[in-house]
């Protein structure tokens, strides 16, 4: 019998390449694993968790289960995602084994499944994940205030609601709720451009529309969640809401607010995070100016001062861990010593684009590259874990992604990468603990 056992890291990233690459071998030898995980198998090894000593690897990993199983069985985007949770879980757990890393971190298409309750038209290719249809937006400025709190006991939320179930039952973690934060919600029904034109002309539409969303959508939808587990969790996304997008201030102003506004007197707020706030680097970018070098370095301080605000402002809405995104391009150091200073774990992502095979033009120099940042990711990461004070499990039965985290893999991710980092992950001594 098939065992996933045999698969472990790095067996288990060769095969995955080989099936990429369109070996027949391995999409036969791929085909008796996923037939084995969908009829429960391997639910033993499942349960079993990530080592609690040990700096740990996580992953999104549900964009390239649904590329395995489209190649293998045909199976479409609506009915991968929508039917049948034990397949939906066993196949991403499989997924997760096979890549080496060893924290399961569940997630979906996050964005389509909070919007399509609402009624927004959505697009479901056949082996990639949904989106709304950006050519049919839900509501304008003139009728946004009629949307109302959509029923949480069928479709969307009743598919969500029951893959959390399986989690909960293969893996004994606690069920997490991924849905949109209020900027990325609105984002997606109102249409990115539209929000954006309001951003800048007409800001107290903006916030008003993100807090009717709050009270009468994701405050709400939080509410049944905690209800039907009151041990779950709840992430929120708000990757348009980022400073990267519609810059610091309007981040902390509009974005965060909202979700400080929608979480108030909630007696759950401890158990909500955002954590994907994405380009931190832009509080240091400098403004080009005629100024005197003194002034410059005026500048300077202020941009620091800047990123002190932005980080605070993120913590207030991820009270949990620090996070810190490929995309924040601001150095390690900076969060390692946050995390430390705030008593929080710390979580480093790896971004998708960085592993995508077909950007990358010297593998070997970009294998080299990742061996240092990878091994610089580690030891920040074992350093926070050896200084601050964490439970005796350091949160592997959390189900929140950490330590190294490949913020999405899919299809098209380059494996040999993703080997080269989880080397350095494997390769860490054992966390020491006074």
């Amino acid at each position: 019998m098939i065992k996933i056992e045999d698969y472990a890291f790095p067996k288990g990233l060769h095969l995955l390449t080989r099936w990429q690459e369109g070996e027949a071998e391995a999409k036969q030898e791929m085909a008796s694993i996923f037939d084995a995980s969908i009829a429960g198998d391997f639910d033993d090894n499942f349960a079993i968790l990530a080592p609690p000593d040990r700096v740990n690897s996580t992953a999104s990993v549900h964009m390239l289960t649904l590329a395995v199983l489209h190649d293998l069985y045909g199976v479409e985007s609506w009915d991968y995602y929508n039917t049948n949770p034990y397949r939906y879980v066993r196949t991403n757990l499989a997924v997760s084994r096979l890549l080496g890393v060893n924290k399961y971190y569940n997630t979906w298409a996050l964005y389509a499944f909070t919007c399509e309750p609402l009624g927004q038209t959505m697009m479901y290719p056949d082996k990639f994940p949904p989106g709304a249809d950006p050519d049919a937006i839900l509501i304008g400025k003139d009728n946004w205030h009629l949307l109302e709190t959509p029923d949480f006991t069928t479709g969307v939320p009743k598919s969500i609601e029951d893959i959390l179930r399986v989690v909960e039952e293969l893996t004994g973690m606690a069920p997490l709720l991924n849905i949109s934060a209020p900027y990325s919600l609105a984002a997606d029904i109102y249409g990115q451009e539209p929000l954006l034109a309001d951003v800048v002309n007409d800001p107290d539409n903006v916030n008003a529309l993100l807090d009717h969303l709050g009270d009468k959508v994701l405050g709400p939808w939080m509410d049944h969640h905690f209800e039907t587990f009151p041990n779950g969790w709840v992430e929120l996304s708000d990757a348009s809401g980022s400073p990267f997008f519609i810059g610091p201030e309007n981040c902390k102003n509009m974005s965060i607010r909202s979700i400080r506004h929608m979480l108030k007197d909630k007696p759950y707020t401890e158990r909500v995070f955002d954590n994907n706030y994405r380009g931190d680097f832009v509080t240091e970018v400098k403004k080009k100016a005629r100024a005197s070098r003194r002034k410059a370095t005026v500048t300077t301080d202020i941009a620091k001062v800047n990123l002190l605000d932005l980080t605070e402002a993120k913590v207030s809405v991820n009270p949990v861990f620090i996070m810190r995104l490929e995309a924040d391009k601001v150095d390690i150091s900076f969060y390692e010593e946050q995390a430390i200073q705030r008593n929080l774990p710390l979580t480093l992502g790896i971004g998708s684009p960085q592993i995508d095979r077909n950007s990358i033009e010297d593998l070997d120099v970009t294998k080299a590259a990742f061996t240092d940042e990878a091994r610089s990711s580690v030891q920040a990461i074992k350093r926070v874990c050896e200084t601050i004070e964490l439970p005796e499990d350091n949160h592997v039965g959390a189900p929140w992604p950490s330590h190294v985290y490949f913020e999405d893999v899919n299809g098209q991710s380059q494996f040999e990468l993703v080997e080269t980092i989880l080397n350095e992950v494997y390769k860490s001594e054992p966390i020491e603990r006074n």
